[in-house]
């Protein structure tokens, strides 16, 4: 849903300054976020740390016109010419108050979740309950603060048939302004734990600012067991229906039978208003269960069919960031939680310890930082944390910072050991002896448990694949030095970014603001959005088995032909959709895919301009040879064609289309031409494609000598004997092949590596996970790390000696090789 800024000034009670006209789709508080300016709205928010208004100019200059002030620029008239500022008392009050408006517009289920864990993983995995059947708008990872519930709300559409939001609190006063914009039909209390005891009087006082979240909603689902929550609920003016969950109370709405767990799964057993059924899914710890329960009352009282619920249980998918099993050196496992450090968190972390099945024979260790934000005296709060451990099992604790520290008496682990920091505990021997142990690491980010995580998990495969993300920033940077202000930017991370992983780039460059992401399938678009990405994201090569996949995760396609628009309209049009934005391509002389310029354009306009489904958001085309001035004249050829057919398409309607045909070598080589957009490519990975120069290296692929060994004359080394040695040599086996990426036509002696800075070929076939080198001569040894292409050897080498580009070698690393990112 879009709103006129005109309506929007009225929304939020505003004095406007300016009379452009605009439409409003978008709400923008970090402009880091920036997607699409012409339709945000950009909120000035202020915060101890930083000012949202420092950042008008340059999102102005980004194409940016709308904004919500508490002060107007003195200058906004001439400095900023074409904006609108709507003035208001407080930004963040603006934008709750739009949300609550917006809100206001959809009568449909919408479930509202609070508690003090397990927001997010009711929130998710109702998400994955529900969506099959449904359209699903729920909030984007945590977005459950002051902030973050308006930014959620705002993203539902007229397609919504559902909405899942979390509502966040750490003091009093702050779940009004959060119920007011959810206005939940349904609401959740998924537990009462610690988090935030400080800020509240008692746990009955922090009960009751989370239960304002009921106070309107036509059903709420607690657990009635909970004895301050059920006594708390009992004193509201409450009206609603009451969807309690027991397994005590027979007469419970939801009354829990029994609760079966084995190794690897646990069965749920239930009596829902007189019916009986069961679940069954695949977790055991005692946090999942009770999670599964809240989502199973939703997932009922909203019509699922309890077959289809068990059905759907079992499928159901861990959330991320939360106990992470790992395996570790020297015989250990690894329970990485390392999220957050309250107690009744720690108290989850060691059921599902004390559950694992591998536990048997080994210790069990708790490696936990200070706990901050308890609202207890510490010896009371680690005197209930030595209880905690105690009951489950744990038999040596490691505690980390002052607090910890000082309270060692009231600890009465068996075994205990403390350090003042991460740094401290590492470097003991306390470190060196864990081995053969189950280990619980759990403790606040501060302390940098990520670091001790990474040298405690096994190395499985000693080949991994460096990337600088300081060198993509560069090289982006590099160039959008070619570029005018108000050129965009999309780049391209298909293929796993080139092999550089998707992921990690993309949210490099979301953080620094590129206008527009481009893969090649939706399947990689999906995998971005699942891993928080929300910038634009363009389909290239988009398949017609997924068009309700693109629906579902905004991704934008490329359409090329009227076979493809024909049938994406129809999708559009089943799903209910309108205005879904495309991207139009014109073949202008590659002859791969794209519609004529010249022939198809008439015909084109008018297919768009009969339906409302889709909307056409950009025109781009592809030069055959922007690399190289032996084309420059066909360049030109088709640039003439593309400029007269993109205008063609760009007069046809009011609103505006981008226009796109600079490739990475075109952003150089032809800068007149960038127009709107420019695509950035091979360049982003730091290779020029104009002389295949290096602009700053990304990736590095490392392994190291797994063994050496003397070869006299006359031997042979590897498969078919094809690596013949005519001289007393050493030969190194490294753990990497062809499976890994290392390309077959490389042996033989056709290209080498670097053996600490030294050339060292390669020796017979390249095996399918090992290869051998020729290592004679080299000061070396078994473990020495080997480069095998990177700073010091540039991947072009490598497509040299194979007569192929870059591309081919970057995009051929197997996705087992281990991916290392780092930040100089």
């Amino acid at each position: 849903m879009t709103y006129s800024i005109e309506r929007v000034t009225t929304l939020i009670g505003a004095h406007r300054y300016g009379n452009t006209d605009s439409d409003i789709a978008f709400l923008l508080t970090d402009s880091r976020s920036l997607c699409f300016p012409e339709e945000t709205l950009f909120f000035a928010l202020k915060s101890e740390r930083n000012d949202g208004f420092r950042y008008i100019p340059d999102l102005y200059r980004r194409g940016v016109r709308n904004f919500v002030v508490s002060v107007v620029p003195d200058d906004f008239a001439t400095a900023y010419p074409d904006a609108n500022f709507l003035k208001v008392e407080s930004p963040l009050i603006a934008l709750q108050r739009l949300a609550e408006r917006h809100r206001e517009e959809y009568n449909i289920p919408v479930v509202g979740i609070t508690g003090s864990n397990g927001k997010t993983m009711v929130k998710e995995w109702l998400y994955q309950l529900l969506s099959p059947d449904m359209m699903v708008v729920r909030s984007p990872r945590s977005y459950n603060s002051q902030i973050g519930v308006p930014l959620s709300v705002w993203l539902m559409t007229e397609q919504t048939q559902v909405g899942l939001f979390e509502a966040g609190i750490s003091k009093p006063g702050e779940m009004l302004a959060l119920r007011n914009i959810i206005q939940p039909t349904i609401s959740i209390i998924t537990n009462l734990g610690t988090a935030h005891q400080e800020n509240f009087e008692s746990p009955e006082a922090k009960c009751r600012e989370k239960m304002m979240l009921f106070h309107d909603a036509e059903t709420v689902i607690y657990c009635s067991d909970e004895a301050v929550v059920n006594d708390t609920i009992g004193t509201l003016d409450y009206k609603g229906e009451r969807l309690a969950w027991s397994e005590k109370d027979h007469e419970a709405p939801f009354f829990i039978k029994s609760v079966e767990k084995k190794d690897t799964f646990t069965t749920v057993h239930y009596i829902y208003k007189g019916t009986e059924g069961a679940y069954t899914l695949p977790f055991i710890d005692e946090a999942s269960v009770r999670n599964s329960v809240s989502c199973a009352a939703v997932a009922l009282h909203l019509g699922l069919k309890p077959e289809v619920l068990d059905e759907r249980m079992g499928r159901l998918e861990p959330v991320a960031m939360r106990l992470e099993v790992k395996k570790g050196q020297r015989g250990c496992t690894l329970i990485n939680d390392s999220y957050n450090s309250d107690v009744n968190s720690l108290d989850i972390a060691l059921d599902f310890m004390n559950r694992r099945p591998d536990h048997k024979g080994r210790k069990r260790t708790l490696i936990l930082s200070d706990i901050y934000q308890s609202g207890k005296p510490l010896d009371e709060l680690y005197t209930e944390v030595s209880t905690m451990a105690c009951k489950r099992g744990v038999e040596k604790l490691i505690g980390i910072g002052p607090q910890i520290a000082s309270q060692a008496d009231v600890i009465e682990v068996p075994e205990k050991h403390f350090f003042p920091d991460c740094i401290s505990f590492i470097r003991s021997g306390a470190f060196d002896d864990l081995h053969d142990e189950v280990i619980l690491i759990k403790g606040a980010r501060r302390f940098g448990f990520d670091n001790l995580t990474e040298l405690l998990v096994e190395k499985v495969h000693e080949t991994i694949l460096e990337v600088n993300l300081n060198a993509v920033v560069n090289n982006l940077n590099y160039y959008r030095s070619f570029l005018s202000p108000e050129t965009k930017m999309v780049c391209m991370i298909k293929a796993d970014a080139y092999g550089a992983g998707s992921v990690e780039i993309a949210k490099t460059l979301q953080e620094h603001r590129v206008d527009y992401l481009a893969v090649a399938v939706a399947d990689e678009g999906v995998t971005l959005r699942k891993n928080g990405i929300t910038q634009n994201i363009m389909i290239m090569n988009p398949e017609m088995t997924a068009f309700k996949t693109m629906f579902d995760y905004d991704l934008e396609p490329e359409v090329y032909s009227f076979r493809l628009l024909d049938a994406l309209v129809a999708a559009a049009r089943k799903e209910g959709i309108t205005n879904f934005p495309v991207h139009i391509k014109l073949d202008t002389g590659m002859h791969r895919l794209g519609f004529d310029p010249e022939k198809d354009i008439d015909e084109l306009i008018d297919r768009l301009h009969r339906q409302n489904a889709i909307i056409p958001r950009s025109v781009f085309s592809h030069f055959v040879g922007s690399d190289s001035d032996n084309f420059n004249e066909f360049s030109k050829h088709q640039f003439e064609l593309f400029d007269k057919g993109s205008r063609r398409l760009q007069a046809a309607f009011p609103h505006k289309i981008l226009r796109h045909i600079d490739n990475s070598a075109g952003i150089e080589h032809f800068p007149e031409r960038q127009l709107d957009m420019c695509r950035l490519g091979l360049g982003l990975y730091g290779i020029n494609p104009i002389d295949n120069s290096v602009i700053n290296n990304v990736s590095t692929l490392r392994t190291t000598i797994l063994q050496m060994r003397h070869v006299p004359a006359g031997e042979t080394v590897g498969y078919s004997r094809k690596g013949k040695i005519d001289h007393d040599s050493v030969i190194a086996a490294i753990p990497i092949g062809y499976a890994d990426g290392l390309n077959r036509h490389l042996g033989n002696r056709h290209c080498y590596c670097l053996v600490n800075g030294k050339k060292a070929e390669y020796v017979g076939n390249i095996c399918m996970d090992v290869a051998m080198i020729d290592v004679t001569g080299i000061d070396c040894k078994e473990g020495d790390r080997v480069e095998i292409f990177g700073d010091n050897l540039p991947v072009t080498v490598l497509s040299d000696a194979l007569d192929t580009i870059p591309y081919e070698v970057l995009t051929g690393i197997s996705s087992r090789v281990k991916k290392v990112y780092f930040q100089d």
